[in-house]
């Protein structure tokens, strides 16, 4: 018999938020993310760092957590996160991770991170739709900002 694991169980709860709130439509806001990550994201103690591959269409493939942190940072590498979208075929990816202080407010470090993995999808052929950050009271995303 299968034993759903722990990161099974967040990934499955996950898909099935985002499907219930896309009525199966490509994903077009990260308002529809941000939606499908909050109630497990609002009481997370530490930083987490997901990966949500997409197909052609920008529909969910899958969506895995690719690092957990400290409670204000998550190391992140772009191989890590291209793993994933390789493996899955994927298009275009959107990665988010939480900030559990509440700040909406873009790190150094995010910037960072997000330049880096915006150039690596554009050697591998994958292209980083957006990079969301999510809070208790709301979220930033890059792409909304005008920073991708």
């Amino acid at each position: 018999m299968y034993n759903e694991t722990e990161k099974d169980k967040v990934e499955r709860h996950l898909r099935e938020q985002l499907w219930a709130l896309r009525e199966n439509k490509p994903i077009v806001t990260s308002a529809v993310i941000v939606a499908g990550l909050l109630e497990k994201w609002e009481t997370k103690k530490q930083e987490c760092f997901i990966v949500i591959t997409l197909d052609g269409a920008h529909a969910v493939i899958k969506i895995r957590e690719i690092t957990k942190g400290t409670v204000n940072r998550a190391l992140v590498h772009p191989r890590e996160v291209f793993r994933p979208a390789i493996v899955d075929n994927a298009v275009s990816i959107i990665v988010a991770h939480n900030h559990p202080s509440g700040n909406r407010g873009k790190s150094t470090e995010d910037i960072e991170i997000t330049k880096r993995l915006v150039e690596a999808g554009r050697v591998i052929g994958i292209q980083v739709l957006d990079h969301i950050i999510v809070t208790k009271t709301g979220y930033a995303s890059f792409a909304e900002d005008g920073l991708i």
